[in-house]
This record gives structure tokens, C-alpha cells and sequence, in this order.
């Protein structure tokens, strides 16, 4: 009978230490190695082609005119009146994104009560070139996640526009957006 307990004394020490020292180990060998600081790009066509085509649900698939688009009338002779354009591009998952691209604007005359509202094209402005990046730079406003344009243009009074903004895409993908103002 002693010989059992002290058999049975035995293995609960055992189960003891085991159980103190598998979480040693543990938190000894998890996770204590630094991440590599740079991805490795694999050289052969396959897996480049794989790493490419999970890069293409982040590329611009729609744009948007952000309501924040406006009239800035002059205030005096020296000052010319302008339309403040916010543009944003979204990716597949909808989310606002930064990218090159070449923006193209045009204005429409907006024909009230009608089936196609966008009447005789006013003015088309140059297209603005996006791809260098300190040009991009200078036109996105990085707490709107937007772009942000500011065309020439005196609007004649009582009158109603279309905007239509063009993004052409350094993958061919053309996106285009109309906006009321």
C-alpha cells in the first residue's frame, strides 16, 4: 500500500515539473526571431506572375467625386474664379487610394427636367498629370484620402453644370464620375 502511494506520489511531482516547464519552453521559443526586413521577390515568371495578380485588387477600380466640390467665386478683379474639384480613387475593397494617374475634367451644361442631363460641353480643361510623384504629391490631401484640383472657370449665373472627371489608369483602365454643381 505504501509502495502505491509513493508510486503515485511520484507521478504527480512528475506532472507537476512537466507542467512548469512546458511553458518555459514554450515562451523561450516562440516568436523571440525579428521579421526580415525586405520581401524577397521571386525571380521566375510563375510566382511573379502570383505576386502581381494579388497587387491587382489594390489598383483603382472606381472613382468619386467627393461632395466637398465647389465654387470658389472671386472676390475681387486680381482673383479668378475657380471650381475646387476632391477626387478619390477606390480599389476593389472600396477604400480610398493613392495612385498615378492623368485626370481629365470636363464641364457640361446641365439640362433641367431632362432625360440625359448633360447638355453641350462648355470647357475641357489640359489633362493634369499625375505619374511623377512630387506632382502627385502636391494634389493629395492626405487627411481626405482624396485629390484635390483647382480648375480656372467664371460660371455664368442661374446656370447648372456636369462635372465629369476622367482618370486613366497606368494599367489602361479608364474611370469615369459625373458631378451636379
Amino acid at each position: 500500500m505504501q509502495n502505491d502511494r509513493a508510486k503515485i506520489k511520484n507521478r504527480h511531482r512528475r506532472i507537476e515539473i512537466l507542467c512548469a516547464f512546458v511553458p518555459l519552453c514554450l515562451c523561450a521559443f516562440a516568436g523571440c526571431e525579428t521579421s526580415p526586413s525586405a520581401i524577397n521577390i521571386p525571380s521566375d515568371t510563375a510566382n511573379s506572375c502570383k505576386t502581381l495578380s494579388i497587387y491587382a485588387h489594390y489598383t483603382p477600380v472606381k472613382i468619386r467625386i467627393v461632395p466637398l466640390t465647389e465654387f470658389i467665386l472671386a472676390g475681387d478683379d486680381n482673383e479668378v474664379s475657380q471650381i475646387k474639384v476632391y477626387v478619390s480613387l477606390l480599389d476593389s475593397f472600396n477604400c480610398q487610394i493613392k495612385t498615378p494617374a492623368v485626370f481629365r475634367f470636363e464641364l457640361y451644361q446641365r439640362v433641367p427636367r431632362s432625360a440625359e442631363p448633360k447638355g453641350k460641353r462648355i470647357i475641357i480643361w489640359p489633362d493634369v498629370d499625375l505619374t511623377e510623384p512630387g506632382e502627385n504629391n502636391k494634389h493629395w490631401q492626405d487627411f481626405l484620402r482624396a485629390y484635390r484640383f483647382n480648375l480656372d472657370f467664371e460660371p455664368v449665373p442661374n446656370q447648372s453644370y456636369i462635372l465629369q472627371v476622367t482618370a486613366l489608369c497606368p494599367n489602361g483602365r479608364r474611370l469615369s464620375a459625373e458631378f451636379a454643381i
